[in-house]
């Protein structure tokens, strides 16, 4: 085996461990909320109350109820690994930049009297990241990939459009421009800095 090959398979191995880790906390803590009659429910966003500026990153890490924390499982799984392949530092930045970008819109345009939590806007936020990072770093690959991640997960950019008031389109939008916000501030300076652009 390969150095490169031998590099490239740690790096599969601690992503895999990071996002299953990720994933597993979402269910501990939804477990604890079932466990505590929703009371984890109250670090949901409530827009424009100044207090709840303080839940814009734990409300990524609620859900209300287990057929919610379903749903976003399998593609925070997905996503979440092929983003992290490229570094758990890396990956880390890029979910904090989506989070709180999701995060404040979801505080500055969700309607009053909303409670919002959920993981969905870092799945879009995501899902943006991988569809941009290859054209921010210039990497072909990158492209390749985010091209196959476009055309599996693309019909979920339908959430970014306000048809249903029980879904978050506000969340989903601005996680999604967190994403490709998230590609530009992360950009691999070695190929994305000055100078001639370099794809590889």
């Amino acid at each position: 085996m390969t150095n490169g090959a031998e590099g490239s398979g740690a790096k599969a191995m601690a992503a895999g461990k990071l996002i299953f880790g990720w994933v597993a906390l979402l269910w501990v803590l939804e477990a604890v909320d079932q466990a505590t009659g929703n009371a984890l429910d109250t670090f949901g966003i409530e827009p424009r109350r100044a207090g709840e500026l303080v839940d814009v990153v734990p409300s990524a890490f609620m859900h209300f109820g287990f057929e919610h924390l379903i749903a976003n499982t399998l593609p925070l799984l997905i996503l979440g690994f092929l983003a992290a392949l490229r570094g758990v530092a890396r990956f880390l930045a890029v979910a904090a930049t989506i989070i709180v970008v999701s995060g404040l819109g979801v505080w500055l345009i969700a309607p009053t009297g909303s409670n919002t939590a959920g993981a969905s806007g870092l799945i879009f936020g995501l899902f943006g990241y991988l569809v941009v990072r290859g054209f921010v770093d210039r990497r072909i690959t990158d492209v390749a990939l985010g091209t196959v991640v476009a055309f599996f997960y693309g019909s979920i950019l339908w959430g970014v459009l306000p048809t249903d008031s029980g879904i978050s389109w506000q969340g989903h939008l601005f996680g999604l421009l967190g994403g490709i916000l998230a590609a530009r501030l992360t950009a691999d300076r070695r190929t994305a800095g000055e100078g001639r652009p370099a794809w590889h």
